[in-house]
């Protein structure tokens, strides 16, 4: 089945923008904030808002770093074939900072728990808020919500949604899969 596509380009850039105007609404100048990309397409996400920040405020000093989670996950031995680590790249500290942990898609809850236990490794923050550019409210294996959502989407365990980034995809938009025939 083809997929459907449920945010053009469009509406993505205004996605964006509104997440990046809910952040400076609750964290104002960023001197005590921290964003957190999960590898991989996490990174793509907080790069972007990052971008978007400084164009809304030029004098806005962002710390943006990336964070690996593959071997956080409860689920990386159950593998057969290797796992390729993506790059972990935090130069700063987060002791006492606010973070916010910046995803695509939040749907079963366990890349973010994963991404929690990876985080400690740096420090203890003040306080972890989560954005995610797609809620798939509806699977939860754990107790977790978002504080910044993009989009909320409705679907079934069945279907796939996906995040597509212009940088590494060639155009920004979100598509969902159905794998029923």
């Amino acid at each position: 089945m083809q997929p459907r596509e449920i945010i053009n380009t469009t509406e993505f850039n205004l996605v964006i923008k509104r997440l990046a105007f809910q952040l400076i609404e609750n964290h104002t100048n960023f001197e005590d904030t921290v964003l957190i990309g999960l590898q991989s397409k996490g990174v793509c996400l907080s790069d972007r808002l990052q971008q978007v920040l400084q164009e809304i405020n030029p004098e806005l000093k962002i710390n943006v770093g990336y964070l690996d989670i593959t071997f956080f996950r409860d689920d990386f031995r159950r593998t057969n074939k290797p796992l390729i680590a993506n790059e972990t790249k935090i130069n700063f500290i987060i002791e006492g900072k606010k973070v916010v942990l910046v995803d695509d898609v939040l749907f079963t809850g366990r890349t973010i728990r994963a991404g929690l236990d990876a985080m400690l490794a740096f420090g203890r923050p003040s306080l972890v808020e989560l954005l995610v550019f797609v809620d798939r409210r509806y699977k939860r294996d754990l107790p977790i919500q978002p504080t910044y959502v993009g989009k909320v989407v409705d679907s079934i365990t069945s279907e796939k949604v996906t995040v597509e980034w212009k940088e590494v995809d060639g155009k920004d938009k979100v598509l969902m899969y159905s794998s029923e025939k």
